[in-house]
């Protein structure tokens, strides 16, 4: 937390979320060259399994060594693999890994300095946690762009990309959740004013509610 700014200071929180390939990390890197802090959940969920962390020791535990690669981390193709087809194991290893996730996404809210946060959660509405976030902020593009981006990033086959596409929340259920929507069908420029505009409305809506708390 800032520690110039008034002990009742809140920052607002920000939920970025968005399906696979709609453009969410564009999106997040734009507010932090804007100066805002971006908290990304699929970061922190590579730190919190890094050699030597708890986390990992109770992944090896409850899957076995060869989950791990030849350097001793986490093999992560592998382990989405593994629990894809099986939501019993996908269960399994969400218990030891979201509470951490949570948990070191906590602590880095608590150091973070500015008048609004962005927590980047591409699962925020498979999760259920929208609703401890003041605005819901949904990176929406087609499923057809979405195909099109995940095949030539990833050398997904079609059949991969739809069964991806498939077990995330259906887009009207994120649009319904959504407070604030940036479409994502133009340009980069178009996305950076999107950006631009929403940087100054979290500004001032963060001082608007702060100022009420005075």
């Amino acid at each position: 937390m800032n520690p110039s700014a008034p002990k009742n200071f809140r920052p607002l929180l920000i939920a970025l979320t968005g399906g696979i390939a709609s453009g969410k990390s564009a999106v997040a890197e734009m507010f932090a060259q804007l100066g805002a802090p971006v908290l990304d959940t699929d970061q922190i969920a590579r730190d919190v399994v890094e050699p030597g962390t708890p986390t990992l020791a109770r992944l090896v535990a409850e899957f076995g060594s060869e989950i791990l690669d030849a350097s001793g981390r986490l093999d992560r193709a592998r382990m989405r693999t593994r629990v894809f087809a099986d939501p019993a194991q996908r269960k399994r290893l969400e218990a030891i890994t979201h509470p951490a996730i949570r948990e070191e996404l906590a602590a880095r809210a608590q150091r973070a300095q500015g008048p609004y946060q962005i927590h980047v959660i591409p699962l925020l509405i498979e999760s259920g946690r929208a609703d401890l976030y003041d605005r819901v902020l949904l990176v929406d593009t087609s499923e057809e762009a979405q195909l099109k981006r995940l095949l030539a990033r990833d050398g997904s086959s079609q059949e991969q990309a739809r069964q991806i596409l498939a077990a995330q929340a259906s887009r009207e259920d994120r649009l319904d959740a959504a407070d604030d929507v940036i479409v994502n069908t133009g340009t980069l420029q178009d996305l950076h004013r999107f950006v631009q505009t929403l940087h100054r409305n979290y500004t001032m809506l963060s001082e608007r509610i702060n100022a009420q708390n005075l």
